[in-house]
């Protein structure tokens, strides 16, 4: 898995350890605002380690309503495609983008997704 340089902050809580933070990198991906929908066109946002990181991401830095989730991605408008560059996504091609959140065994198929 490759990670970002930019760290983000992350809580211990829940794991055992104390309540202090600890800085993680950033795994969050993002890929080229190509899909057309509704006269605009979107990216993906994925993570390839976990999706409570893609939700504390996403809220921290692009303020999508955790409602916009998709069951294992958010579509980002175009518009906030360099705000999600800037805040530390990781640019990649779509293909990267499915391929490395298979790879981390987040990629929901449609039938799941319809289940959730």
């Amino acid at each position: 898995m490759a990670e970002l340089a930019r760290p983000r902050r992350a809580e211990r809580r829940g794991r055992g350890l104390d309540e202090r933070s600890e800085e993680v990198p950033v795994a969050v991906l993002i890929d080229s605002p190509v899909w057309p929908w509704r006269g605009r066109r979107w990216s993906h946002l994925v993570s390839d380690v976990s999706y409570e990181e893609l939700h504390a991401f996403v809220a921290a830095e692009l303020g999508i309503p955790r409602r916009a989730f998709q069951g294992d991605h958010y579509d980002v408008p175009e518009d906030l495609y360099d705000t999600a560059v800037a805040a530390g996504a990781q640019p990649v091609g779509a293909r990267e983008l499915l391929a490395r959140l298979m790879a981390a065994g987040l990629r929901l198929r449609k039938r799941d997704r319809a289940a959730r």
